[in-house]
């Protein structure tokens, strides 16, 4: 049986399919040396990009410290005693910077954290004479501490940043690249661990020595990096054809923007209140409330406000966002108002666009006009996220919320920069101590001392303390121990809407504690 047809046939084949089988596998040929070469750029590219930023936001933390040893260098030599209210001060006004020490003939003679010390510089130990990195102190023992050196004429001033920031920013990056800080011998790796520095000499490191600051960061590719950036460039190519069909899809229903979604759910109501009580632990009863907002939405669900407040101030629309909510809670209140005690305060957060015209004032007038004289007692919560600006116009915005009887509040007081300035221009009335010192007060020394500072700047300026995010009973004991007896967290209630609220109110708080340790006896 002859074979020449089934040849004649294949070759036929061959012939057909050679061309489109070229044309096929050409992109492929040259392609794929082009996005060999585009991979490496994009490595070394992302390699500068996260160099540059690690290296600006370290830079930026050893700024705020040299600024502040530069505000109290003129301390040098004077007595602990007089010195160490204003290190303090300093301390909390200052970023990043946990304490401040002045050093005096080579002796750490006065510290902020715990006053009148003695106990060597040791200055040969920092690079340049202006860095040292060290795996922990006896405050802090398990955890890294980075100093910053100023000398002066009489001494030197130490600025002590918790090795955490700068860790912080190391991990900025993505999951192919690892930053580590050296500073002299030893360098700190992303996971917060310090050790000596060793030497490398590889293809997949590099470095980089900041200009400012007697430090260099490493930065290490992780093996098989090229071969994930390479099919990061590849996957895109398949999506082209689905997204085709998207796009047509997209282009049909012409999907809102971000603010137009946040209009329209203004619109449509889904923004709601959400209530988490604050207590009164001398009298052990519930003093008031801080109104919560969440998004109610038709698909997404319950949507946080970490996720949306931000975008509502920039695009314009917190203003009436907060006024929606206003008008919401006093509707609740006003059915329900028999259910709660008297003068039950009702807190709300306010934004520095709240304060550009007297809006304000007519939105906290209608508020109180819905309820007898002194039943509810309105709060506005002052937020870091948008400073407030000193000008005639709010100092006297300010004045006559005063004089309509409604309490200002400081939020998430020791965060931010702009504490101390509120307290120097408004007139307060409480500081709500930030959750993340709550967190560590019963357990961390650093915090400890901290949150007693801030404790003792409240007291003598005859301010009520809140302390938020309240989640354990060794936080709970430690707080009452030291002056603070208003307490907001999860030990107590959670956010809830009013009816959950009114529920929870029925019982006393500490049988609300009580319920929630044996309901979760671990709330960490």
């Amino acid at each position: 049986m002859s074979h020449t047809p089934y040849r004649f046939r294949f070759a036929k084949l061959a012939r057909q399919f050679t061309l489109p089988l070229l044309a096929a596998l050409a992109p492929v040929l040259v392609g794929v040396p082009l996005m060999l070469w585009q991979a490496e750029r994009e490595l070394v590219g992302q390699t500068q990009e996260s160099f540059d930023y690690a290296l600006r936001k370290v830079e930026s933390i050893f700024d705020y410290a040299e600024t502040a040893t530069h505000q109290v260098r003129y301390l040098v030599g004077a007595p602990c005693k007089s010195a160490v209210f204003t290190l303090r001060q300093q301390s909390m006004a200052t970023p990043f910077v946990r304490s401040l020490n002045l050093v005096r003939d080579g002796q750490v003679y006065c510290t902020s954290l715990e006053g009148a010390r003695l106990f060597p510089e040791q200055s040969q130990n920092y690079s340049a004479g202006r860095l040292r990195l060290m795996a922990g102190n006896l405050v802090t023992p398990e955890r890294a501490l980075i100093v910053f050196r100023l000398p002066t004429p009489g001494g030197s001033v130490l600025a002590g940043i918790d090795g955490q920031y700068v860790v912080n920013a190391l991990q900025l990056t993505g999951n192919d690249l690892s930053l580590s800080l050296q500073i002299g011998d030893y360098q700190l790796d992303a996971d917060g661990s310090v050790s000596p520095t060793p030497w490398i000499t590889s293809d997949n490191v590099s470095e980089r020595a900041s200009s400012r600051y007697p430090f260099r960061l490493r930065a290490t590719l992780a093996p098989g990096s090229l071969n994930r950036t390479l099919e990061s460039y590849f996957l895109p190519i398949l999506g082209l054809l689905i997204l085709c069909g998207t796009l047509v899809f997209w282009l049909m229903l012409k999907r809102r923007s971000p603010t137009e979604e946040l209009e329209r759910a203004l619109r449509d109501g889904e923004f709601v209140p959400y209530y988490q009580p604050i207590v009164d632990a001398d009298a052990d009863r519930w003093d008031g409330a801080e109104v919560l907002v969440r998004w109610r939405h038709p698909v997404e669900g319950v949507i946080p406000p970490d996720q949306f407040i931000p975008l509502a101030e920039s695009s314009g629309l917190i203003v009436p966002l907060t006024q929606a909510l206003m008008q919401q809670v006093r509707r609740e209140l006003s059915t329900r108002l028999g259910q709660l005690p008297h003068g039950f305060h009702i807190g709300f957060n306010l934004s520095a666009a709240h304060c550009h015209d007297w809006r304000l004032l007519d939105d906290c007038r209608e508020f109180l006009a819905a309820f007898p004289p002194g039943r509810i007692i309105l709060v506005l919560e002052l937020t870091e996220r948008e400073p407030f600006r000193a000008t005639p116009h709010t100092f006297r915005l300010f004045e006559r919320l005063r004089e309509m009887g409604i309490l200002i509040a400081l939020d998430d007081f020791g965060t931010g920069s702009v504490g101390l300035d509120y307290l120097r221009h408004f007139r307060v009335d409480s500081l709500k101590v930030d959750r993340s010192y709550v967190a560590m007060a019963d357990e961390d020394v650093l915090s400890q001392h901290l949150f007693d500072n801030i404790v003792d700047l409240a007291q003598r300026l005859s301010l009520t303390v809140i302390a938020e995010g309240v989640e354990t009973p060794a936080q709970n004991a430690y707080l009452r121990d030291h002056g603070v007896h208003h307490l907001q967290g999860y030990l107590y209630a959670r956010p809830a809407p009013l009816r959950d609220m009114l529920a929870r109110l029925k019982s006393p708080p500490s049988r609300a504690a009580s319920e929630s340790r044996s309901a979760c006896p671990d709330l960490r």
